[in-house]
């Protein structure tokens, strides 16, 4: 038998003084009670109740068993009620993984707008253009964008960000505007190779779907270094709207073959369980979807 819950029985039969009045509190047969007090002095191999036919009564090791075993009982409680306060409120240290460029400016604004709301919680950040195992490194919560490898990983989908594809004045003004997706591969293209398209520009024409294989003058892996390589005139570039709204917007990037859509990139939350999730998990997760989906999802319009 399980000897927490006999511990339980043998605790409220001694305080009743009787077997009856135990398990009527408990809720169970008074053979039952009974079963779990021998069970239990069975397993201690010592008598802990003094029996009569008209009374009950603790023995010299049954009193000294009865202290121990509350403040045992009462540990319990305590750190039951601590851990379900825990996953009530968000406290405690939440660890996220996010790329670079949405991580430094949307997540951690998100983070910042969080951290005033709950004051018992910490959150450390780890900004990686690669995908790191979750587990091993502690990862509460790793933003992905873009489509996910791993169908194993438990993911929920924040939002979707439009594709863009522009360049810097300069460069347009050198070495012209492409009309139609074919005339990129007369262009340099800055190739991210940490996230899709890469080298494969899709985009959807009036007959369908169809794929460039671009090159250019520079690759990199992380979004950033090709926004800067584009607004330095090194090439056409495809990136996420919330990455070059604001170039475009002050006239430093020009957006280009606008009439020709890209799939959209999608933005997922990946955490490594999906039942009990910890107050901090679930609580973020839900406030970050809200947060980031209006200021990442308004697509791009001149």
């Amino acid at each position: 038998m399980d000897k927490l819950t006999s511990m339980k029985v043998f605790e409220r039969v001694a305080k009743a003084g009787s077997f009856v009045g135990g398990a009527r509190e408990l809720g169970i047969s008074r053979a039952m009670a009974t079963k779990h007090i021998m069970n239990l002095e069975a397993d201690l191999r010592t008598r802990l109740f003094n029996r009569t036919t008209r009374s009950l009564s603790l023995t010299d090791l049954g009193l000294a068993y009865l202290e121990r075993c509350s403040q045992v009982l009462l540990d319990i409680q305590d750190m039951e009620s601590a851990i379900t306060h825990l996953q009530n409120e968000p406290r405690g240290t939440l660890k996220i993984s996010a790329p670079p460029v949405i991580g430094a400016t949307h997540i951690t604004r998100a983070v910042a707008e969080f951290l005033k709301i709950y004051p018992d919680l910490n959150v450390e950040m780890v900004l990686q253009s690669s995908h790191t195992d979750l587990i091993d490194e502690g990862i509460d919560i790793a933003i992905y964008l873009g489509d996910l490898d791993d169908t194993s990983m438990v993911a929920r989908k924040l939002a979707s960000s439009s594709m863009i594809v522009c360049g810097s004045p300069d460069y347009l003004e050198k070495y012209g505007v492409p009309q139609t997706p074919e005339d990129l591969v007369n262009h340099s293209c800055l190739v991210n190779w940490a996230s899709a398209p890469q080298d494969k520009w899709k985009f959807k024409t009036d007959a369908g779907y169809t794929t460039i294989h671009v090159s250019g003058r520079m690759q990199s892996n992380v979004a950033e270094a090709n926004r800067v390589a584009a607004l330095n005139g090194l090439g056409l570039v495809v990136l996420a709207s919330y990455v070059v709204r604001r170039d475009i917007e002050k006239g430093k990037l020009k957006t280009v073959l606008e009439n020709y859509a890209l799939p959209p990139l999608d933005i997922h939350a990946v955490y490594p369980h999906r039942k009990y999730l910890s107050a901090k998990v679930r609580c973020f997760l839900d406030f970050l979807q809200q947060w980031l989906e209006p200021r990442v999802s308004i697509s791009w319009t001149r």
